[in-house]
Order: structure tokens, then sequence, then C-alpha cells
């Protein structure tokens, strides 16, 4: 007979109960999956663990090297610009721009003797400088003033623009104002890329003294002729006109870039400065000077004295330098437009006209009805002195800071004619 199994074994000690050494139906020993899957669970929380630990590490690296690298993005911000310039209607390939090259080539050669002739002086390099640009190009050549600017204010700011080593949280806020910055710019030259007809393009921010060139922004230059319904070769005419006068105005006087430039720098030094103590003492600085203001516009009540005399001077300066190029723009293309006067006439008209929507919005924040209002003050002053002091009274308005008109006089022609020019005979006012 076989023996029969114990009854203690088969109540809880055969194979597969817990604690025992036997073997499953199989043969093979008895598993604890419980157990195992708990194990298991145990080792992949570390291996996750471990590897979000390696991901927040390298992110962090990543958004540190990122977020240090600048407040913009160049590259991107060009990108970015010229990507929407690209689908502006009116735009032209690089070879119709290139041959339009030869009419900014015949128009230069009809400008430079009657300036010449105007102003009694010869005019200097910048005129073979030229070159007509898309407004891509227009874009990327701004680009480098920006880099300038913000060179600056990082240059200043230093340590207090980048999150401290190892701080994740600072390095993403940094990532988001360095992003949000790039596109701003990209924004603000996308705009006004639409707009510029010409520039004299000077570096005034630059460590060196590089010399100017002219841009003719073909594009726009070509679509705003359009519009106007006047022959395209003599609006590029009086657009290289009036921008080969601002040549003149910066190149023939090397007294008046150092001292834009001075003027610039100690403004974005005064407003560093201001960074630092609303840092401290918030809104409240703000509404002190807004509450002493004496006159000006909301942005302008927001400075300090210093900074609001700085502001006023550079204002009334750029609006000699507007005034003057369309005032003699007027003069000299009688000369070889005999058009001039309707094509003044329609353009005003169009630069007149009030700007609704994002436009308008765009146009208040970058200060285009200002400019508008330098352009006519500044040209009334010039015809004021010319009709006050004539062309030798004129010829002085750039002989060096001094010569300057003040903000009160820039109302005021004649008084300025008293103080600089003196009366017949001598005297002085």
């Amino acid at each position: 007979m076989m023996a029969r199994a114990a009854p203690g074994r088969a109540a809880g000690t055969g194979a597969g109960a817990p604690g025992s050494h036997g073997r499953g139906p199989s043969g093979e020993p008895p598993t604890d999956r419980t157990g195992l899957l708990r194990d298991r669970g145990w080792e992949a929380g570390v291996l996750v663990g471990a590897l979000a630990g390696v991901g927040v590490a390298w992110l962090n690296r990543r958004v540190q090297r990122i977020a240090r690298g600048g407040l913009v993005d160049w590259p991107r911000a060009e990108r970015l610009a010229a990507a929407h310039l690209a689908r502006v209607p009116g735009s032209l390939d690089a070879a119709a721009i290139g041959r339009a090259g030869a009419s900014y080539d015949a128009a230069m050669r009809r400008i430079v003797p009657a300036l010449e002739a105007e102003l009694g002086t010869p005019l200097p390099g910048v005129v073979g400088r030229h070159a007509a640009v898309s407004r891509a190009d227009w874009a990327r050549a701004n680009l480098v003033a920006f880099r300038q600017l913000y060179g600056h204010i990082e240059d200043a700011l230093g340590e207090r623009l980048r999150p401290h080593e190892g701080n994740l949280g600072e390095g993403l806020a940094a990532l988001m104002n360095r992003s949000l910055a790039t596109r701003q710019i990209a924004f603000v030259l996308g705009y006004l890329g639409t707009r510029v007809l010409g520039q004299y393009d000077i570096a005034l921010l630059s460590a060196e003294a590089r010399p100017g060139q002219l841009l003719f922004v073909e594009e726009n230059i070509r679509s705003t002729a359009e519009s106007l319904r006047v022959p395209v070769d003599d609006f590029r005419v009086w657009v290289a006109l009036h921008e080969t006068t601002h040549a003149f105005e910066f190149e023939a006087h090397p007294w008046l870039r150092p001292y834009l430039a001075e003027r610039m720098e100690r403004q974005i030094a005064g407003l560093i400065d201001d960074s630092r103590l609303l840092s401290m003492d918030g809104l409240g600085q703000l509404v002190r000077r807004w509450r002493t203001r004496d006159g000006g516009g909301f942005l302008e009540s927001l400075l300090d004295p210093e900074q609001r005399r700085l502001f006023r001077e550079t204002q009334t300066l750029m609006s000699l330098l507007e005034g003057f190029g369309d005032w003699v723009m007027d003069r000299v293309g009688a000369s070889f437009l005999p058009d001039v006067a309707l094509l003044r006439e329609r353009f005003e008209a169009r630069r007149s006209q009030p700007r609704r929507g994002l436009d308008g919005i765009m146009s208040r924040l970058m200060g285009m009805d200002l400019k508008l209002a330098q352009y006519r003050r500044g040209e009334q002053f010039v015809a004021g002195v010319a009709s006050t002091g004539g062309a030798g009274a004129v010829a002085r308005l750039w002989d060096g800071p001094e010569s300057l008109p003040t903000e009160a006089e820039l109302g005021d022609p004649a008084a300025w004619v008293r103080r600089v020019v003196g009366l017949p005979g001598g005297a002085t006012a």
C-alpha cells in the first residue's frame, strides 16, 4: 500500500504554501508574485526618479546656457522679421531690386551737384555709399542698431539680468523674457520695414565711428509711388534727395554725430539707473514725477528732470534734422523735378491720414505722430530762418552745438537769428 500524506502537511506545509521550500506543480521553485511586483515597482521608481533628476539637470543646464546668451536671440529675431516682410504685398525678388540700383545711381548723379550748389560745400564720400535694398535687408541693417542699444543695457546691468546658477525657476523666467524680447524686436522691425522709404544709416552707438550709408527700400518706394500715382523714377529722386541731405548734415559736420550719440548714451544710462531705483521704490517714484511734470506728453512726464532735458534737446535736434531735409528737398527738387509741388502735396496728404486699429496703436507707441510734428516744426523753423536772415543764416545752423536752436527758438526763428547771427550792422540781441 502507498503511504498517505500526513494531515498536517496537507493543511499548510505542502508545495506552494507560504514558508514552504517545496516545488510547484511543474517542479520549479514557488514564486512570490506580490513581493516581486513590489520589488520591481520600487526599482522602476528609482529609475524614473533618476531619469527625472538627469532630465531636470539637463534642462537646467540648457536653460541657463540659453538664458545667459543675452536679452535677445538676434538670429531668430532676424528670421522672424524677414519671414514677415517676405509675405507683405509688393515684395520683389533680388534681381528686380538689383535692377533698380541703376535708377538710384542716375538719381545721385543729378542730386549731388544740385545739393553742392545749394549748400555751398562739396558733399562727403557717402554719396558713393548707397544701395537699393529689400525690406528684409533694411531690417537686417537696423538690427545692428538694436544690438548696440541692448548691448549697452546688458553691459550696464550685468549679472542682474542673468539667472543664478542652478535656479531653474529664474532660468525659465529669463528664457521667457528672452523669447518675448526676441518677438518684440522682430515685430517692430517687421512693422517699420513696411513703412521706411529711405534711410541714412549711421551707427550712433557703435564704439567705432564707421561711415554711414544711404539705404533706399525699393519695395516701399515703388508701392508708395504707385499709391500716390506719381512716376516711380521721380519719387526715387525725391526720397534720395532727402536722405542725401541727412548725409550732408552728419558727415559735413563732424561734431554732430558725437553730440547726438552722447545724449542718447546718457538717456540710456538714466533709464538703467531708473530700473534700479524703481525696483526699490516701486511706482511711487513715477507718481511723484508725474505730479511735478512741467508739460510734455505722458511718457515724458515719467522722466526725471535731467532725462527730460536730454529728451527735449534730442527732439529739438531731430526736428531741425528732419525739417532741414524737407526744406532743402523742396528747394533743390524744384530744379529738376517739374512736379515736385504735386508730389509733396500728395505725400503730405498720405502722411497726414489718421491711422486706425493696430496701425494707429503702433504709430502712437513708436512716436510717429511726434515725428510728423518734427518735420513740420523743423521745416517752418528753417524757412523762418531763411526769410529772416537769408542764406547766410541758414548756413550757420550747423556751426556747432552752440548754434542749435532751443526748444523756444524752434517756434521763434527770428529769436534764433538774433542770438546766433546777430542784428544788421554787427549788433546782437
